[in-house]
Order: C-alpha cells, then structure tokens, then sequence
C-alpha cells in the first residue's frame, strides 16, 4: 500500500503547486527539523488553516512522541513505561508522562503546540480581564479546558490543553460572532485562568498527580525524607503500628527506593539499619558494584523492613528469624515486576532486608552472549546434540541461568518438548514448560528432574546441582537419551569435573554423558561515551602477557605496538564511573576423549586444565585479556573478576 507523503496530499488537493513543493523541500534540506506543511506555511504557499485541516483528515499529524524524542527529552524506555503507566491507572500517556516527572507540563504543552503547528502561550491569570468571561460560559469552559485570555478587535484568543477540533471552533464563531485564534497553555495555567474568570476550581480535571494514587512514584526522595521529624529512639510497636495503618510517608518511602532502583538498573536493594540514632543505610547493586543510595532517618529502622515485610506476606510479629518472600510490585506501584525479599535479624533487635529485582523479561540473544569464534562453536555444537550433559558454571549472579536460557532458546522448537526447574522462573519462553521448585514441601530441584523422567521430555533443564541425588539423576537422564542443562557454584570449568567426582559420581558414567562446561563471569563494561584510549607501557604490556602466558600470547601474534588499550572515564550517561552494563568472560571446556580419560581416573584439575588447554580452551583470564585488547573492558575489571 503506498502511503502519500504531506506535500503529495496538498498538490492533490490542488492547494499547492509542483514547484512549491519542490521549493519547500529544498528549503528542508537546511532546516531539517522543519516539517514540509510548516515550510510551506512560512512561504506563503498555503493558509494554516488549510494545512491543519488536510492534517487532521489524513492523521498526519506528528506523534508527540515522536517530537519529545526528537527533542532529546524521551527515550523509547521511558515512553514504554509511561504507556504502562497510563493503561495500568487507566490516564492518557501524557498525564502519564507527566506523574513520572520524565516532562513537565511546559515541555509537554510547547511539544503539544509543535504537534498542532499552534502557538504556544504562557498566561498571567492575575491580569486578565474577567469581562472576557462573557464570550465563553462557565460549563462549556470548564468541559472544554480553555480559557478566553485576549480580544483585539473581533478576534478572541483561546487557551487550551488540547487543541478543539476544527468544526467546534467553527461552532463556537459563529455563536460567539468572533473570529477565534487558538493558542495552547499549560492545564495549570488554563486551571488557575478558570479561577480568575469563573470563580471555579478545575483541579479535579486538570491535575495528572491527583488521578493517580500518589504512593506509585514520589517526586522526589528528598522530599519525603523533609517530612521526617526529628525524635526520640522509635519503639518497634509504635512503628510497627504505624505501617499496619499505612502511615503514607513509609508506603511512599519504600516504593520510591524499589523504583529508582528497577530504573537505575539494580540488581538488589539492601536495607541496613544500625543500632542507636545511626542512619538507616540503603544500598544498591548496579552492574555487580554496591553503593550507597540513600541514608534514611533512623526513626525509620523498625518501619522500612516491616513495611517490605507485609509486601512480601511475611510475619511482621517474627524478628528472630530469617523469613524470605516475593513481592509482586504492580499491586503497590506502576512496574510490573517481581522482586525476592530475604531478611536477617541483627545486633539491637534489627532486621536487615535485601530485595532483589528479578530482571524477567526475553532470552538475550545467542550472539550478544559475548562468545569468542571457538567457544561459540563448540558451545553451539554441544546444544546440537541429542542427549548428554551441559554445565554452566560460575559464582551467583554470574548470568548463568541467562547463559542457559539463550541456548534453550536455539534450540527451542515445536518438535522439542523442554522442561525447566528453576528457583526463581526469571526468564519465560513460549514454548517451554517451566516449572518453579519449592523446598518447603518438598519439591527440590531433584524431585521435579525425577517427575520430568515421567512427562516424555527431549530437553531438561535443571536450576542448580545442589547435591549428589540431583546430579546423579541428571547424568542418568542425560545417559538415557535426554539433553540436560544445569548450574553449578565453581569456579573454573576444570574444578567442575573435580568437584562432581568429589561429590559422589560414577566417573564412567559422568565421562560419558558430559558434554561441554561453560565458566562465566561478568565484568563491567566501559562506557562507549567517555573511554579513553591510550597505549600501555612496557611494563604495564609485560604484565598483562605473563597473566595471558607468553607462549600463548604469542600465538596472538600482538606486540606492543599493535596493543591499544582504554581506561574508564566517567560522565553523565554512566553515573560518572566511566562503566555502563556488563560483558561475559568465559572458558568453556570440550569434554574430548583424551578428557574423558582424565575423568574415569579421576585425574586431578591441574591436569584436567593442561588437557582442556591442550584442547584449545582459553582460561577465564586469557578470555577477559582477549576483550581488554577489544576495548570493550579494562585490565583491572578482568583481574577482579578472575582470580587467575
């Protein structure tokens, strides 16, 4: 279907000419931000009145997402949140736009006045004229939003939030008998011009902040701690109390920590509260790095857990003892996201509590999985197998369970029925049957691999290998014709064979079923904005190839001419730390037969590593040395991350 273009609609209609058209879009070629129809107005080829009519029939019309974009005051993240925002409370995406505080009411007004090519005006309610009341009346005012603010001669000047359609105008001439120029104003002001005028208060229709519930998002931090007041020592029952009848500053408190969090991209929150009139510490982790966030009043220490804790359906009377709980946020606040809570008494009658934000949401895609050429290969071979076991390995919160579900998802296709065991489903694919464990009754992660055995599967994942029962049935499940993906806490692929030999496995039967093992860790990622590139010097260079190995670097063929390296910085877009997201270092093992030998002699991992080397494998830190001469991270995020 071929959509017309503004300038074809106008020569259609015969308002402008060929050659206008042209000259317009010359005219664009200098000021690009320009659209044609505005163009076209300021050479004096057609009315506004024309082309704003030909706009509305046609619905070409701007987006005025589109314009904030254009602007630099939106990015689609911010415009999906407010979409979800807006359908959640049941508001229109500008009133959402407008509680996030991601614009405020001028820049929505001026981009509402672009959108409509009208002007737009800021009004000074204490100097109209109240005569001006007598064009428009009070009712149709107040439904309509606008406001008379001038009258020169036989025209009158409109203010509005939104432009009036075209034939309302008409209407409302021919009943007025005056000539109308519409302008748009922001709600506040056409609010307080109503007041001025007809003595009435618009709030209700106009205020973006009173249709929503004012416990999604406080304004500010800072604000709700000015409202604390400074006191004796808190009892736990008064403040206990208090949050059992939703005293709001707490209520607020809390969802604004959990939201700043989520859009700072934390990956947990920690609450710290401190014996004596120390200050509440919050802290939270983003890109793997705690850091202080926010310092909160003492008289809050006894509140903030309690309230997370009636969030997450935990026992607000028990503060002996750990509890742990999930917490499903859309029923107190805008995002639709999940979040673990685990709490610990401490020293004084305390309670610390640590949230996590579960990051659900799609597999990353194979290829942004960092992989180099050769572990890719063997990776990608490894998933194409029939049966056998696949191991990724790493500490928490290393991306394993992303890791996985990348590869589940190469292979995820209707012919192929895929169980997963997981603790907590992070990650969802269609497609996959997925299944959550509950230690509680239970339901480990080695009862739903033996319920799996059960249901007919070609594809088992399993959350974790957490003892010898769970990773004795995934090697016989993956020696009776089942492909097996699981998880363990090593720290290196080679002291993976170690440690499950040392757990209790059969080593013929592991050395037969093991496929490939997939140690990870994440490191930050320098900032593409404001990494500076520089040249190491010869000792720095000859630091880095003796932790690659010589002789290995030396297969490189790099000397230290050819090494670029670059440093972290710092600026806004990354929080001044010169990092921003996380890149995967890996080593991934190919179990071959020479290693299978190794494993049925229960050979130690020094020399499972010197075979696996000898196999082609990189090492965790050879791996991370390869992505520092990428320039995609530095040498002292390689070395903090990978002990050796």
């Amino acid at each position: 279907m071929n959509v017309k273009k503004v300038g074809e609609l106008l020569v259609d209609q015969k308002l402008i000419t060929q050659e206008q058209l042209i000259e317009a879009l010359d005219l664009q070629k200098v000021f690009p931000d320009q659209p044609v129809g505005q163009l076209l107005c300021k050479l004096g080829f057609i009315k506004e009145s024309d082309l704003s009519s030909v706009l509305d029939q046609k619905n070409k019309r701007r987006k005025l997402t589109d314009i904030l974009v254009a602007g630099g005051l939106l990015d689609q993240q911010k415009i999906s949140h407010a979409r979800e925002v807006g359908k959640q409370n049941n508001i229109t995406l500008e009133k959402a736009l407008l509680k996030l505080n991601y614009v405020d009411e001028e820049i929505l007004s001026k981009a509402i006045a672009s959108q409509y090519d009208m002007p737009y005006v800021q009004i000074n309610s204490v100097d109209l004229d109240v005569s001006l009341s007598r064009y428009i009346s009070a009712v149709y005012a107040q439904k309509q939003r606008i406001a008379p603010i001038s009258k020169i001669g036989n025209t009158l000047t409109l203010a509005m939030a939104q432009p009036l359609k075209s034939h309302d105008i008409r209407e409302l001439e021919d009943s007025i008998r005056l000539k109308i120029i519409s302008a748009i104003a922001t709600e506040t002001s056409i609010s307080k011009s109503l007041k001025r005028l007809y003595n009435i208060d618009t709030v209700s229709t106009t205020s973006a902040h009173d249709e929503v519930n004012l416990d999604l998002v406080p304004d500010s931090i800072v604000d709700l701690l000015s409202k604390t007041s400074a006191g004796d020592e808190p009892e736990v029952e008064e403040e206990t109390k208090k949050v059992t009848e939703k005293d709001s500053v707490i209520v607020k408190l809390v969802n604004k920590i959990i939201y700043d969090a989520y859009m700072n991209k934390a990956s947990d929150i920690h609450i710290e509260p401190y014996p004596g009139k120390k200050d509440v510490i919050v802290r939270t982790r983003v890109d793997g790095q705690c850091s202080i966030y926010q310092r909160i009043p003492y008289k809050y220490k006894f509140a903030l857990p309690s309230r997370i804790k009636i969030m997450g359906d935990l026992d607000i009377a028990e503060r002996r003892k750990p509890q742990d709980g999930k917490i499903e946020f859309k029923k107190f606040g805008p995002l639709d996201i999940e979040l673990r809570v685990a709490t610990m008494p401490t020293v004084g009658g305390l309670e610390d509590v640590v949230i996590r934000v579960l990051a659900s949401g799609d597999p990353l895609g194979f290829n942004d999985l960092g992989l180099t050429e050769r572990n890719l290969r063997v990776f990608k071979e490894s998933l194409s197998r029939p049966h056998g076991l696949i191991l990724v390995v790493g500490p928490t919160g290393s991306g394993k369970t992303t890791t996985l579900h990348s590869g589940l998802a190469q292979i995820n296709q209707t012919n192929r029925k895929i169980w997963t065991a997981e603790d907590p489903v992070e990650i969802t694919q269609p497609g996959l049957r997925q299944v959550q464990i509950n230690p509680r009754i239970g339901f480990t992660f080695a009862a739903a691999l033996r319920s799996f055995l059960r249901l007919d599967p070609d594809v088992i994942m399993v959350g974790e290998m957490r003892d010898e029962e769970t990773a004795s049935t995934a090697v016989e499940a993956s020696l009776t014709g089942h492909l097996v993906f699981s998880t363990l806490h090593t720290n290196s692929a080679p002291e993976t064979v170690t440690r499950l030999l040392e757990m209790g496995l059969d080593p013929y039967s592991f050395s037969d079923s093991l496929v490939c093992i997939l140690a990870q860790r994440l490191a930050r990622r320098l900032c593409k904005d404001c990494k500076e590139s520089y040249q190491p010097s010869e000792a720095e260079y000859n630091e880095m190839v003796d932790e690659y190995g010589r002789d290995d670097f030396a297969n490189t063929g790099l000397g230290i001419a050819d090494v670029v390296m670059f440093h972290a910085v710092g600026c806004d877009r990354c929080g001044h730390s010169g990092y921003r997201g996380r890149l995967g270092i890996h080593e991934v093992l190919e179990c071959t037969d020479a290693l299978k030998g190794l494993i049925k002699r229960r050979s130690d991992t020094d020399l499972v590593r010197n075979q696996a080397a000898s196999d082609g494998m990189t090492t965790l830190k050879q791996d991370g040395i390869l992505k520092v001469l990428q320039g995609v991270t530095d040498i002292h995020e390689v070395r903090r991350v990978c002990i050796k």
